[in-house]
């Protein structure tokens, strides 16, 4: 073999193997109500590779995006609005995403001035799953530094927890569109960078996907 390319073989593994591990945890329901809110316009904004926005926020010079987890729930009682989240969910597993589920709960509901009764639905455990994902994998040394898609504080004492730990590792938080006014606390312990309508815009899924083991399109 040419010592040449021996050499140069070498380095690139050191140069891998020298990268910062990113993983990148999002907060589902809390990236698509900030691109909901953003108008029926933007509706096709929806449709983003996770993986790839992800990876917007990683330097390539000296990062390796390692992996990304998406936390949400299946609204099982809107059948239309259930198809388009699982077939959002499959086309991002299609880019290696880990999808992490938790549930919604039935939450008995009512008016205090006409008395009227109705059943709501509390969306469980996401925030839950997110803590307990971020502590497991920086206890067993998963990532370097971890990337969180989310504006919700309650993951300030999970956040907390790994900062005081023996080998802390970095934590930066990815606020989605038009959330960064709320994020206060968060920014409080942790730097923060904005998701921007152009990141989403350039970071589309393609219209077909096509299957990696039965090569068929959807």
């Amino acid at each position: 073999m040419d010592p040449g390319c021996l050499r140069a073989g070498v380095f690139l593994w050191k140069n891998i193997l020298s990268k910062k591990k990113i993983n990148c945890y999002i907060d589902g329901f809390n990236l698509y109500h900030s691109i909901d809110d953003l108008g029926p316009k933007f509706n096709y904004l929806k449709w983003v590779n996770l993986w790839s926005l992800a990876h917007a926020f990683v330097k390539p010079s000296t990062e390796q995006l390692n992996a990304v987890y998406y936390f949400s729930a299946l609204a099982y009682w809107l059948k239309k609005s259930k198809k388009r989240h699982e077939k959002f969910i499959k086309a991002n597993e299609h880019y290696n995403i880990t999808s992490v589920l938790g549930h919604f709960k039935k939450k008995p509901e009512h008016c205090k001035k006409c008395g009227a009764k109705w059943t709501a639905h509390e969306e469980k455990q996401s925030d839950v799953n997110i803590a307990a994902y971020l502590i497991h994998h920086s206890h067993t040394d998963q990532f370097d530094k971890a990337l969180i898609i989310t504006a919700d504080s309650d993951l300030c004492p999970a956040i907390q927890l790994i900062l005081d730990s023996q080998t802390p590792q970095e934590i930066i938080i990815l606020v989605p569109p038009n959330r960064y006014a709320i994020t206060r606390e968060l920014r409080g312990v942790v730097k923060a960078q904005k998701i921007k309508q152009k990141h989403l815009k350039k970071n589309q899924l393609p219209d077909i996907i096509k299957e990696k083991t039965t090569g068929k399109y959807d």
